[in-house]
């Protein structure tokens, strides 16, 4: 029973891993006051980039630059057209995603049922050995620590440091902003590449760590429940975390349902995290006192410096 508990949590963990790292890049978007809808694209090309300089080298820790590299890379095609050409957020957040869905199917062509290189978990001597406490804790594989890293260090730097108050000046009021003297579009840029890296990263670790693999449209919707997440979490980083690991243990949910033989239509169990999904959007958007509390007031709002 302590071992299935234990695979159970174990699996739990890998899961959210991903929700957390692409959720938590743009929620540093949004607070920067812009809204990017290409999270899905940013993590199809991320995957199969890190999953092919993995493949090629051998090295997983080189897969993760690559997916790193990717996102930031369409994150910038992002930034220029909607923070420099002044194109409309939504439809090209839209547009980002079905470029990165097409671009990463057409590169990973050659990738499709070939063994990937597995991002291995940590093996801390003594701590690691502890039964049940040790593997959750002490033998996770590097990134699920760089997830919880990032989400401390956002935390950190969003409402204890200058640079945090920027950033959400920049959000709540990007003409304020500007007349204290600070680069709104170059604010907004940095925070976009941030998303975009993090949106890059969680799709590498999912062909690096959650399945190494690469198969066409492996993301599943992920990015669109990274999207619902930053609403759900009110644009906190420690709820959004909360958040995520909820939403995994949901999507673990259904597979152990299917495990022990529960007469659920597969369908039903599979579709489970994104109902999840629309009855939180749903309750929060109901309670507008939540709602409001933390949006950023130009989120979506194009702005052009005065010249």
């Amino acid at each position: 029973m302590n071992d299935q508990l234990l695979s159970i949590i174990l699996t739990i963990i890998t899961a959210s891993t991903p929700l957390l790292l692409a959720s938590i890049g743009e929620l540093v978007v949004e607070r920067s006051g812009v809204l990017n809808l290409g999270v899905e694209g940013m993590m199809a090309v991320g995957a199969v980039c890190g999953f092919g300089a993995a493949l090629t080298t051998g090295s997983p820790l080189i897969g993760i630059l690559a997916a790193i590299a990717a996102g930031v890379l369409l994150s910038l095609l992002f930034g220029f057209l909607t923070l420099t050409m002044i194109s409309n957020q939504v439809a090209t957040g839209l547009a980002l995603t079905l470029l990165g869905l097409g671009l990463a199917g057409l590169i990973g062509e050659s990738f499709v049922g070939q063994p990937g290189v597995k991002l291995q978990n940590l093996d801390i001597p003594v701590l690691s050995a502890i039964p049940f406490i040790g593997p959750i804790l002490f033998g996770q594989d590097l990134l699920v620590y760089v997830s919880l890293a990032i989400v401390a260090g956002v935390s950190y730097v969003l409402f204890r440091t200058k640079t945090g108050l920027i950033i959400r000046a920049v959000g709540d009021s990007h003409q304020s902003a500007h007349a204290l003297g600070y680069s709104v579009i170059g604010v907004r840029y940095l925070a976009v590449m941030f998303g975009g890296g993090c949106a890059g990263l969680a799709g590498g670790y999912l062909s690096l760590a959650y399945t190494p693999q690469w198969v066409e449209n492996m993301t599943s919707g992920r990015g669109w429940i990274a999207l619902a997440l930053v609403v759900f979490a009110s644009w906190l980083p420690w709820r959004l975390a909360i958040g995520a690991y909820l939403f995994g243990t949901i999507t673990i949910l259904g597979f152990s349902l299917q495990a022990i033989g529960i007469g659920i239509p597969s369908q039903l169990l599979s579709s489970l995290p994104y109902i999840v999904t629309i009855l939180a959007l749903v309750v929060i958007s109901g309670n507008r006192a939540l709602t409001r509390a933390n949006t950023p007031a130009c989120l979506g709002q194009p702005f052009v410096p005065d010249r």
